[in-house]
């Protein structure tokens, strides 16, 4: 007899349950109610024999509520926050049921949703293609230092006789090399630095 007050009791929680769970302006009270009722359902299982009867039949869709739990159901959906924390308030004290913290719940809340922010932000950096080579940017050059600059671009660019170096260097900005490898630019770029250019690696 108690198992099936105790199945009708969970039947009837399902649409109030429904109501709580699509209702953002009752989150925090209304899942207080819910767990409290959950949890004397729960409860009252640990003495029942789970061998003796025939199953419970499986809820319908197409299935009747009584007309004094729509009413119910009605009347808890149309509830101010403060009326839920009083409603919650009220059910523990008839029932006689303790606070119980909701630190383990409320703990794996922001857990859970820091989990799929972490993993959608690293699915977001590794379908971003990583840039695997660089290229060195002569922008600008110190005219005091243009034979230094003229002998390192030399040295760079193979084959480049003196008055080719020159007119590269004077058409600034130009890019020096590309396809190079981050280290590799890295390295150019401090050799022309060190002579007196303006570089930049894109």
């Amino acid at each position: 007899m108690l198992f099936l007050q105790v199945t009708m009791l969970a039947r009837t929680l399902r649409p109030i349950s429904k109501v709580f769970r699509s209702s953002a302006k009752y989150s925090q009270a209304a899942g207080n109610f819910y767990l409290l009722l959950h949890s004397r359902i729960i409860n009252s299982f640990s003495g029942l024999p789970l061998n003796e009867g025939s199953a419970a039949p499986l809820p319908s869709e197409d299935r009747a509520i009584s007309s004094k739990v729509s009413s119910l159901v009605e009347e808890i959906a149309n509830l101010s926050l403060l009326d839920v924390s009083d409603l919650n308030w009220a059910l523990k004290k008839r029932l006689n049921i303790p606070d119980q913290p909701l630190m383990a719940a409320s703990a794996f809340a922001p857990a859970a949703a820091a989990a799929p922010a972490a993993q959608a932000e690293a699915e977001a950096t590794s379908d971003v293609p990583q840039k695997m080579t660089f290229t060195v940017k002569l922008t600008k050059f110190d005219d005091t230092k243009k034979i230094a600059i003229i002998k390192e671009i030399r040295n760079a660019i193979p084959g480049l006789n003196l008055v080719q170096a020159k007119k590269f260097v004077e058409t600034a900005p130009v890019n020096v090399k590309e396809d190079l490898g981050k280290a590799e630019a890295e390295e150019l770029k401090g050799i022309l630095e060190k002579a007196g250019a303006v570089i930049e690696i894109v």
